[in-house]
């Protein structure tokens, strides 16, 4: 059975009488959520192969003291500030 031109489809969602105002900000939230937790994920990235290879470079060169991944970490972590700085301030 067909509808009347003035009578609504079931097919078709409804408008809100609000419009689209609230759907755009819960976008935009998760929008925002999802973006900062890539950059969550990508920091983490960045710390742990900094880590990782640093201690690769010393079980490679018998170190008794864990420079390469002293060295490395921290270097990884100043990285992946200066990325979450740069992508913060790109907005």
């Amino acid at each position: 059975m067909e509808n009347s031109p003035g009578q609504p489809d079931e097919n078709y969602p409804k408008k809100s009488a609000l419009g689209d105002e609230p759907v755009k900000k819960v976008t935009e939230k998760t929008t925002s959520f999802v973006q900062f937790s890539g950059i969550a994920f990508q920091m983490l990235g960045t710390i742990g192969l900094g880590v990782y290879v640093g201690m690769k470079l010393d079980a490679w060169q018998n170190n008794h003291r864990p420079v390469w991944t002293i060295v490395l970490s921290l270097t990884a972590i100043g990285a992946s500030l200066y990325l979450f700085i740069r992508q913060l301030t790109r907005k």
